[in-house]
C-alpha cells in the first residue's frame, strides 16, 4: 500500500499524514508549497508539488499510489467560487485521476451536515452544497469510497470516545481532528468501510468501540 495525500498541509491532512506514517504506510503527499511542506511534514514524506484544480498534472503526481485521501477544503475568505473550485470541481479531478489510475481506494473527508441546505455554513458560498456534489460524484464513479463526515474539527486531541454513524443523522458535536485521522486511515484496512458514508463524532458519555465494530455498526 502507499498513500497519495491530498490537502496534506491542512490541519487535517497533516494529522492523516502522520498517521499514515505511525502505520508504516508510505506517503506520497500532493502540496502547493514545497518548502512549507518540509517544515510540516515528516521527512520521510515524498512531496509532489502540484494543485487539484490542474487536472492534467495529477496522473503524474499520483505516481505508484494506490490509495488515496483526500482532505482538500476551501479556506474561509472573499472569493465566492473557491468552494466550488476547491470542493467540487477539485475533488471531481482526483476522482477522475484516481478512476484512470486504477486508485483501489479513495477516502474522502467532507463535512456533518451536508445534506442540509439551510446550515449557516451555507452562507460561506455554499461550501456544504459544493461538499456534497463531490461525495456523490465519488459515489457514482466505480471507485471503492469512503466517505467521512465529521463533526465541529478541534486541534486539540482528547480520551473522548468515537461516535460514528450513517448518513444524515448526527447534526451538531465535535471530534477532534487526530481522531478523524484515524478514522479515514483505519477505513483503508478495514472492508467494512467500503463504500460508505460515515458520520463521526467524539462524546466522553460513550463506550468505547474498536474501528472494525464501529464501522460494521453502519449499514
Amino acid at each position: 500500500m502507499k498513500a497519495f495525500v491530498a490537502g496534506a498541509t491542512g490541519q487535517t491532512g497533516r494529522r492523516i499524514v502522520a498517521e499514515l506514517v505511525n502505520r508504516g504506510i508510505p506517503v506520497r503527499a500532493l502540496v502547493r508549497n514545497l518548502e512549507t511542506a518540509k517544515q510540516i511534514l515528516p521527512p520521510e514524506v515524498e512531496l509532489v508539488t502540484g494543485d487539484v484544480l490542474n487536472a492534467t498534472s495529477l496522473g503524474d503526481a499520483l505516481g505508484d499510489s494506490t490509495v488515496l485521501l483526500c482532505a482538500t477544503g476551501a479556506a474561509p475568505g472573499f472569493d465566492p467560487t473557491a468552494p466550488y473550485k476547491v470542493d467540487f470541481e477539485g475533488t471531481k479531478n482526483l476522482v477522475d485521476a484516481a478512476k484512470a489510475k486504477g486508485i483501489e481506494h479513495f477516502v474522502l473527508v467532507t463535512s456533518l451536515c451536508v445534506s442540509n441546505f439551510f446550515h449557516p455554513l451555507n452562507l460561506f458560498w455554499l461550501i456544504l452544497v459544493w461538499k456534497k456534489q463531490a461525495e456523490e460524484y465519488l459515489q457514482k464513479s466505480g471507485l471503492i469510497y469512503t466517505i467521512v463526515r465529521p463533526g465541529g474539527l478541534k486541534n486539540e486531541d482528547n480520551s473522548d470516545a468515537i461516535v460514528m454513524t450513517g448518513a444524515d443523522t448526527m447534526f451538531e458535536s465535535s471530534i477532534p481532528r487526530t481522531k478523524v485521522a484515524q478514522v479515514c486511515v483505519e477505513a483503508l484496512f478495514l472492508p467494512n468501510s467500503r463504500n460508505k458514508v460515515v458520520e463521526i463524532v467524539a462524546k466522553s458519555e460513550a463506550p468505547q468501540k474498536s474501528f472494525e465494530e464501529l464501522f460494521a455498526a453502519v449499514i
